[in-house]
């Protein structure tokens, strides 16, 4: 007989999705589907505008990371007219987008991530939240979150005019400069944040990786897979969000490709299920071979570990002294485990923080040429960042007049898809046993996907914007539990 299990808080991930987990004769796990039910459709009502309108549009995809889409937009948009934007404006953009992933990363991991650490996977829902959070490293640590989290989108707003939905980035370069008292303001928010982000990985030191229970769930099997893995680099193989080429490595570290943004769609495929409104993307040379992980699977993964792991490391000195750390911790590189996303997300937020302060004391970045106005006749481009969430790809073709005939977005959350599927459905085998299931059960799932910071409006572009999760488990096709959450 089936049974409804309504578990509160909500779950932690912005978007809808379902999960389907079927069991054998014996009661155990045969198989699981992370599903996203929701339609995809922001590339069809782009068609037909003007392409300078896209930077100002794709923004609105979603509340959570409209700095990507406004920078990837812009990115796309300079391509299509051909444009190298001024030295400032390219400096502001990096400003901007620096604070954006700043901002995102305290986000995910103290809001989202970090109850399922502190207070604890098991603990009651009622305290598996940010306020069960505060309880555990205490209401100053609160305060700097909030404080911190504050700087960063207060900084965007400067730069771009809206911390949400930002509009200042246009084809070309920036609606307008920054003056040397928003400069000065911006260099004292940066040190704030610089000094955070220290004590965030301090906190991850002494709450989570000096505690065996949540060291043995980082370190351990439940948790893992090896994948290809995808992400930007500088011309020194260094992390970059803003600019560079994408680097791919295999399960071994070993690099398999890198390439200009712009030759993305000679390396990557998108295979369709039909099951699920997100696609699967994978790597060609590799081919599509279902959703499994090793050497002779497409399955490739983004996000703060990926970076990390195609990397030769971080520019900021801050920063690469945490990167040696979490390599160090592992003794290997690439790292496999799901987990450690949440380590790399704290070191990346580390180097962000520098480089809002580098930037902000920039001699250049006060300069009054942000702006080259477009005069070749518009055709194609693309533009890539580096989102919160993984490598972002906007690509835009327009007419002579610039209107736009085609779009084609790749996000970060799909590129991660197969990933999550495969993470869940492994974490769904280890706990679920002989068809026993508990209330944990959800909340240990829900940790194999929300490791990937996943962004469902982001992947599908819908626009409810609800975040329920559903849990089915079937045993011989007959549904035996029912999990859910926020479905009303």
């Amino acid at each position: 007989m089936s049974q409804k299990i309504t578990i509160s808080p909500i779950t932690r991930l912005e978007g809808h999705g379902k999960i389907d987990i079927l069991l054998d004769d014996d009661g155990n796990v045969k198989d699981c589907y992370f599903q996203v039910v929701e339609l995809r459709g922001f590339e069809r009502f782009c068609q037909g505008r003007p392409v300078e309108e896209l930077p100002r549009i794709m923004p609105k995809i979603c509340g959570v990371c409209p700095g990507a889409h406004h920078m990837a937009s812009s990115k796309a948009a300079d391509a299509v007219y051909g444009i190298i934007i001024p030295p400032t404006a390219k400096k502001l953009r990096e400003l901007f987008y620096n604070a954006h992933i700043s901002h995102s990363h305290i986000l995910h991991f103290f809001a989202l991530a970090a109850p399922d650490f502190i207070p604890g996977p098991g603990a009651d829902p009622a305290k598996r939240n940010i306020l069960g959070l505060i309880d555990v490293v205490g209401k100053d640590i609160g305060r700097a979150v909030i404080r911190n989290r504050g700087y960063a989108q207060k900084i965007q707003e400067i730069i771009c005019g809206h911390a949400i939905h930002p509009v200042g980035s246009l084809p070309g370069g920036l609606s307008k400069p920054i003056t040397e008292e928003e400069r000065v303001e911006i260099e004292i928010m940066a040190g704030s944040m610089v000094d955070f982000a220290q004590t965030a990985l301090q906190i991850f030191q002494d709450l989570v990786l000096a505690n065996p229970q949540y060291k043995e769930l980082i370190t351990g099997d439940t948790y893992y897979h090896e994948t290809y893995y995808a992400g930007m680099v500088d011309e020194n193989n260094k992390v970059n969000f803003y600019d560079g080429k994408i680097r791919v490595k295999d399960p071994d570290g070993q690099e398999l490709a890198k390439f200009p943004v712009s030759d993305y769609l000679e390396h990557i495929g998108e295979h369709v299920e039909p099951w699920t409104y997100l696609k699967f993307p994978f790597l060609k040379a590799i081919g599509w071979k279902g959703m499994k992980d090793g050497r002779d699977s497409g399955v490739y993964r983004v996000n703060s570990l990926a970076r990390l792991n195609v990397s030769d490391g971080m520019s900021t000195p801050l920063a690469q002294k945490a990167y040696d750390d979490l390599f160090g911790f592992f003794g290997c590189k690439p790292v496999h485990n799901t987990l450690a996303f949440h380590w790399a997300r704290l070191v990346e937020n580390l180097f962000a923080a520098e480089e809002v302060l580098r930037l902000a004391t920039d001699p250049e970045i006060t300069g009054k040429d942000v702006r080259t106005l477009p005069t070749q006749t518009p055709s194609e481009g693309v533009g890539a960042v580096e989102a919160a969430r993984g490598t972002l790809y906007h690509h835009y073709v327009t007419d002579s007049a610039g209107m736009v005939t085609k779009v084609n977005l790749i996000v970060a959350t799909a590129q991660n898809n197969a990933g999550m599927g495969m993470s869940v459905k492994k974490a769904a085998e280890k706990l679920i046993k002989n068809g026993a299931a508990d209330d944990k059960l959800l909340n240990m799932v829900e940790m194999g996907f929300r490791a990937y910071d996943p962004c469902l409006a982001c992947a599908t572009h819908c626009l409810p914007g609800q975040s329920p999760l559903e849990v089915r488990i079937f045993k011989q096709g007959q549904l035996v539990r029912h999990l859910s959450r926020n479905l009303d």
